[in-house]
């Protein structure tokens, strides 16, 4: 009788079971699915990247069509940041403040139309006298050709050649050509300046309202802070326009009575045209500005124009080392060379209109963040002075090169 088997064991007659392969793991989350399908997150993913691919360009082709618009809209809000005194001001003795910035506007525009008038008959007469003028200083042009060069010329030979030129009918024609482009710009420009002063209507005469709105949004501890800061737009901006003012006031007058005294014609027009260019145009504007009257008194005498670029570049030292640093110290209070650095970038970001609102902008935030910084006093050190005298770290190095050099004649004048 056969053993029966230990337990554990297979019997004889039974079969040994089958291999089985060990149970296989769940699949890791991110591998491929089962029979190769794919993941059930991957569509999701794809449709999201593609959505937000979608908005970006969406965001992108809007914010470039919306450029101008926005500058437009820049501009309105320092426009407004700058009448904001006066309209506070008349608001404050009882008049509503949509009033109140009705008459301002209507000041400044009274003004502009009166200057743009003024301006635009002094040209229209220039222009006039110097077409009749011209030929006189055609034949004093030719004469002096003809004795210094020994030629032949005469004016009707002159003119008949010009009027017969091929240069001079391609310029009429493209000139006739360029009328409605001059037209389209000359359009827009009227529909930017009238979205410019709507906008600033708005926000000086609903600039409580809009301060309330913006505040609304915000828990106290911000609402105080951002309060804060349209304040001090507010004072910076309207004391940089006020300086300028006072500034281009007095430059007005001094090139008046300059040009009036050189008997130069439309003298107090052009003391109004300096005095504006130069200050509402930064670093430049001085320049710029003297242009109109050298060219108005190069026609009564070339000497006189010689007199005004000297008066200009003299009145703009003057400028700048005497007059702008005691009016601007208390109202805008930049450094010349951030005002100057912060007109570059400025111009490099938003053109002129960067060049206007770069320092009411840099004084700004200069204020703003003053607040924020600690400082502490400054060492008694004569380093910070910009003087390098004898201090903690010894005597000087010249100092120390003569005790030297005396300290070897006395030793070799001690030597036998």
């Amino acid at each position: 009788m056969a053993p029966a088997p230990e337990d554990g064991e297979p019997s004889a007659g039974q079969a040994a079971p089958a291999a089985t392969t060990p149970p296989g793991r769940p699949p890791v989350s991110g591998a491929v699915a089962p029979g190769g399908r794919m993941p059930r997150w991957l569509p999701r993913a794809m449709v999201l990247a593609l959505a937000l691919i979608a908005a970006f360009q969406l965001g992108s082709w809007a914010f470039h069509q919306l450029t101008g618009l926005l500058i437009n809209i820049l501009i309105a809000f320092f426009l407004a940041l700058a009448i904001e005194p006066a309209v506070s001001r008349m608001a404050a003795r009882g008049m509503r403040r949509g009033l109140a910035t009705f008459l301002v506007f209507l000041g400044l525009t009274v003004f502009a139309a009166g200057f743009v008038t003024l301006l635009g008959s002094m040209l229209a007469g220039q222009i006039i006298k110097m077409i009749e003028g011209f030929p006189d200083y055609l034949d004093s042009l030719i004469h002096w050709i003809n004795q210094t060069f020994h030629t032949d010329l005469r004016r009707v030979d002159v003119q008949e050649g010009l009027l017969h030129s091929d240069w001079l009918r391609k310029y009429v024609q493209n000139s006739a050509a360029g009328v409605l482009d001059v037209s389209a710009q000359v359009l827009g420009g009227l529909f930017q300046l009238l979205t410019v002063a709507l906008f600033s209507f708005y926000f000086a005469a609903d600039g409580p309202r809009l301060r309330r709105a913006l505040c609304s949004v915000l828990p106290p501890a911000r609402q105080a802070e951002v309060l804060r800061a349209w304040e001090i737009a507010v004072d910076k901006t309207g004391g940089y326009l006020y300086s300028r003012g006072l500034m281009a006031l007095i430059s007005g007058i001094a090139h008046y009575i300059l040009l009036e005294a050189l008997a130069v014609p439309y003298a107090p027009v052009l003391g109004v045209w300096v005095g504006l260019v130069s200050q509402f145009i930064p670093t430049i504007g001085t320049y710029l500005a003297g242009a109109l009257p050298m060219l108005i008194a190069f026609t009564v005498n070339p000497w006189y124009a010689l007199w005004v670029l000297i008066f200009v570049v003299i009145y703009q030292q003057f400028e700048n080392y005497m007059l702008q640093p005691k009016l601007t110290a208390k109202t805008v209070d930049v450094h010349p060379a951030v005002a100057f650095g912060s007109v570059v970038a400025g111009t490099a970001l938003l053109g002129a209109v960067g060049a206007l609102i770069a320092i009411p902008a840099v004084a700004t935030l200069q204020a703003f963040l003053g607040a924020y910084v600690k400082r502490y006093a400054v060492t008694d050190d004569p380093r910070v002075h910009g003087r390098r005298g004898s201090g903690s770290d010894g005597p000087g190095m010249l100092t120390r090169v003569r005790r030297s050099w005396a300290g070897r004649r006395s030793g070799g004048e001690q030597r036998p």
